[in-house]
């Protein structure tokens, strides 16, 4: 590899990073998949509704790693908790809603009515996703 900046070496990210984006990139089309199955086969129940509320919570947070690979982990939960409450907060405009009924897919990213259950799971589901996170990170090395 070349020492010069103006190489392709020069631009190839190292270190943990250069492997978050791909790994969350995998993890989120896998929690999409587990999330349109949870949406087409279960049954409407509670259970079900939590399932899907989780999956979005996890898939918001891979989401916020595939776009900001180097933001500090307990900032990607910010993001993503904050991501999670707006669109739950938005559903009580009623434009979710109304937009769905023209274009059903839309409610798979912005619901349709407001539930308070609803921004428990997505915190819940962040705070855990959090710890693992952290914990798969492990203790951070300072540089210098």
């Amino acid at each position: 590899m070349s020492d010069d900046p103006g190489t392709m070496d020069a631009s190839v990210p190292r270190g943990p990073h250069s492997r978050r984006r791909p790994i969350a990139a995998a993890l989120l089309m896998l929690t999409i998949t587990a999330g349109l199955l949870v949406h087409s086969l279960a049954p409407d129940v509670p259970a079900s509704d939590i399932a899907g509320d989780a999956l979005y919570a996890i898939a918001a947070y891979l989401a916020v790693v595939i776009v900001a690979p180097h933001l500090r982990t307990p900032f990607v939960a910010l993001v993503a908790a904050s991501w999670c409450t707006f669109v739950e907060l938005f559903q009580l405009t009623g434009v979710p809603l109304r937009l769905g009924a023209d274009f059903s897919p839309i409610m798979l990213v912005l619901g349709t009515v407001f539930d308070p259950r609803d921004l428990a799971v997505y915190l819940v589901t962040i705070a855990v996703v959090l710890v693992a996170d952290l914990a798969l990170e492990g203790p951070r090395t300072s540089a210098g």
